[in-house]
């Protein structure tokens, strides 16, 4: 869950106004970060899990293009994403509109366009803004490609398995060469800021609470089954961990039977569960309940398959 004004937005309006904000360059064979699915997940607070469904739907409605670049730092071309004609003008409009709302700051009401200082992102200037549309001079959520800040709830789960990582790492009193490269893919997978990864590192050497290797691993098979489902690039860097952290298949297979009965659900599933729950106390959803949940699911982004999901496994806990 997202914080502040941003936590008022969906994560489709959030990833419109930041690709407006980070155009895809035209004609070139470089495209920065920002517009790569880590720089997407990490601008609009979500996990990075969570982002190629936003993608997809955006793309159905021709609101999308993608393509593959050089990305600074990338050993290989990454796929990148820019807003269609179509894509410009629905963001463009939603991002005057929010510039358009009053706000106050240090108790008097200004146009929230009137604070944006030369150059800053829309996303940056809400990041700001809390619910009661108040401005503060400090972030009230901030991403994790930033090196400062506290981070909306979705990418701290993300900041945790890279903190039990280091520990691990750090529990002979240094990180091998092996280990900085796992460690980095994970970092790069999440979009994480450098410097708030050195102070992770930080924290997990003056503590040394390693936890054991297959916990760190249930904790990535965790993460990567929040939405039922582990996906390609999530296999490889699950490979490579198995092979850093000397796990076999047979102990795999076991971890991933775990991590299935046992997952790790974002904020936004997690809340709408608990309301299934409640829909079902009777035994049964009314035509009311199910228009409240209809509702619900547009509100929180929760696809029609992860309610027939969470549907199904409720009733079959009760039977």
């Amino acid at each position: 869950m997202v914080d502040g004004y941003l936590g008022t937005m969906t994560t489709e309006e959030r990833t419109l106004v930041h690709l407006y904000d980070n155009p895809l360059p035209e004609g070139h064979w470089e495209a920065p970060d920002a517009v790569t699915q880590a720089g997407i997940s990490a601008a609009v607070h979500v996990q990075r899990k969570h982002v190629p469904r936003t993608l997809k739907r955006l793309e159905k409605r021709s609101e999308l293009i993608t393509g593959q670049r050089h990305v600074p730092g990338a050993k290989q071309r990454r796929r990148v994403y820019g807003l269609t004609p179509e894509g410009k003008s629905r963001a463009g409009a939603l991002r005057d509109k929010i510039l358009a709302q009053c706000v106050i700051r240090n108790g008097e009401k200004v146009v929230m366009a009137d604070l944006r200082g030369g150059g800053q992102l829309t996303l940056d200037l809400l990041s700001h803004i809390d619910e009661g549309m108040v401005y503060h001079e400090s972030a009230v959520v901030s991403p994790i490609s930033n090196p400062e800040g506290t981070a909306s709830l979705d990418a701290q789960a993300g900041e945790n398995l890279v903190r039990r990582m280091l520990a691990r790492a750090w529990e002979d009193g240094k990180i091998t060469t092996d280990e900085q490269q796992l460690i980095s893919e994970v970092v790069d997978f999440i979009g994480m800021h450098p410097d708030r990864v050195r102070r992770l590192s930080d924290e997990a050497r003056r503590l040394q609470n390693a936890p054991p290797p297959e916990e760190v691993y249930r904790d990535m098979l965790q993460q990567a089954m929040v939405d039922g489902e582990i996906l390609g690039d999530e296999k490889a860097l699950l490979a490579t961990m198995r092979e850093a952290f000397g796990i076999d298949l047979e102990t795999h297979h076991k971890l991933l039977a775990e991590a299935i009965a046992d997952p790790v659900l974002d904020t936004a599933t997690s809340t709408y569960r608990e309301t299934l729950i409640t829909a079902l106390e009777d035994g049964m959803i009314t035509s009311d309940e199910d228009a409240m949940l209809a509702t619900l699911r547009r509100s929180l982004d929760i696809t029609e398959t992860r309610h027939a999901t969470l549907l199904a496994e409720l009733l079959d806990r009760d039977d």
